[in-house]
């Protein structure tokens, strides 16, 4: 997003956060109803149009929004639409994305609450290599001919009881409602906003064996130094990394051996 989106997105996330510190907010449910309304309007491009006219006052589109949905979410939910209705957006797709993006913050703030991020952002991690090695569930997962019930059944036998709700509901969107992205940019970008919660970078580490606990304390130490931020450890297993190991954090690659690499985070570590 640009412009006036990217501020709007940004005010509408600090808004969702205010909301997500009272405890009488349920952000499991609020998720649910930010994601309704992002279908609603994701069918409805007559509506998104309105919503962001700018020629409209920003008052005559939050009555619109409180009349459309008032009665059928929470008040919370509908003043958060609202809000952003109030808002200027650089072209009317940008809000159905913020309210997309205000969705899965939510949920992920349910899994913030009850201390179980950490394992969201691992599963929708190993989730991604899944099906990247998967060409088959890849292809039953995103076949346009398949009802979005086959496919949600599918997660579930897959999920179901094996990931957290919060990952499972992630993903159970993402698929059902791709929204034109492929599924690994949607894993992705899940995971990133995951990170972001805690404030801090993903690094995805390749090595040709497991790393013992040690080595990933001292990895991970090293990285936050370098990087200025707390960073999560996103770890794989490639025979192919033959002795050494691959780190990257954006696009940003870094390759070394495992043994180089520890002893330059034991001497960062040191100075």
């Amino acid at each position: 997003m640009n412009g006036a989106s990217r501020e709007a997105l940004a005010a509408a996330r600090e808004r969702l956060d205010a909301l997500t510190d009272s405890t009488s907010v349920d952000a499991s449910t609020l998720a649910d109803e930010l994601a309704a309304v992002t279908a609603l309007l994701d069918r409805e491009a007559g509506l998104r149009r309105v919503l962001t006219d700018p020629a409209q006052s920003g008052e005559a589109k939050a009555q619109l929004v409180q009349r459309l949905i008032g009665g059928q979410v929470s008040g919370a939910a509908a003043d958060l639409v609202s809000g952003l209705a109030r808002s200027r957006w650089s072209q009317p797709r940008d809000l159905v994305d913020a309210l997309e993006e205000l969705a899965n913050i939510a949920d992920l703030t349910a899994a913030e609450k009850t201390s179980t991020l950490d394992d969201v952002e691992d599963e929708l991690f190993r989730f991604g290599r899944i099906v990247a090695s998967n060409t088959g569930l890849r292809a039953a997962l995103t076949d346009r001919a398949a009802s979005a019930s086959a496919k949600v059944e599918l997660l579930h036998r897959l999920l179901g009881g094996r990931a957290k709700p919060v990952t499972e509901r992630l993903v159970v969107r993402l698929v059902t409602a791709p929204r034109g992205r492929s599924l690994e940019a949607g894993l992705e970008s899940l995971s990133k906003l995951a990170a972001e919660r805690r404030d801090r970078l993903v690094a995805t580490v390749t090595s040709a064996v497991p790393l013992s606990d040690p080595q990933k304390r001292r990895l991970g130490d090293a990285l936050a130094k370098l990087y200025g931020r707390r960073m999560h450890l996103n770890l794989d297993v490639d025979p192919d990394v033959i002795g050494g190991i691959r780190v990257q954090v954006g696009d940003e690659v870094i390759n070394g051996s495992l043994a180089d690499r520890l002893d330059d985070a034991a001497r960062r570590m040191a100075s």
